[in-house]
């Protein structure tokens, strides 16, 4: 993850005079939360589809144990698929992190994916109120933004409208 940006406190509705330096700081900010915006909504696409992938495997399973006869697609790799039937649709091998497979009964291994689903939807939940947070900060940077280029169109105009004198134009 990149380093982190600390959080602003931007008084988007002040009329104090934006510094150029200011603006560029500020938009050095704005790309900085840009980025991690695209971390975090990676990371959202991520538990998701894990999410999704446990939900799949825990119907497969309740499938096998409903149907302990039945012929499986097993997908071999490269596109390929061979008919399969489950020897013993009550012992599941379970990949549990690190490569660490694990040979666990097909209920137990239903439950622990289960309890992944659940950690997953708390991590998406924390990931995506860490999201929203980063939206709003980016939100608050491009109104102090743009309210430092509309001072500086307005004191252009006024730079302008005061070296034309009377008579003039």
């Amino acid at each position: 993850m990149s380093r982190s940006v600390p959080l602003l406190q931007c008084r988007v509705n002040s009329v104090d005079r934006v510094d150029p330096r200011e603006i560029q700081s500020l938009q050095l900010y704005l790309n900085e939360y840009r980025q991690q915006a695209e971390i975090f909504t990676q990371q959202l696409s991520l538990l998701e589809e894990g999410r999704m992938e446990a939900i799949a495997a825990i119907e497969a399973l309740e499938g096998a144990a409903a149907a302990p006869e039945s012929v499986v697609l097993l997908q071999i790799g490269g596109g390929v698929s061979v008919r399969a039937r489950i020897l013993d649709p009550d012992r599941v091998l379970l990949n549990i992190g690190a490569e660490v497979i694990v040979e666990k009964p097909n209920a137990a291994a239903r439950e622990y994916l289960k309890d992944r689903i659940t950690e997953m939807e708390a991590s998406a939940k924390k990931v995506a109120e860490t999201l929203n947070r980063i939206r709003g900060q980016m939100n608050e940077i491009a109104q102090r933004i743009e309210l430092g280029y509309q001072q500086a169109q307005m004191a252009q105009m006024a730079a302008g409208a005061s070296s034309s004198g009377p008579g003039e134009g």
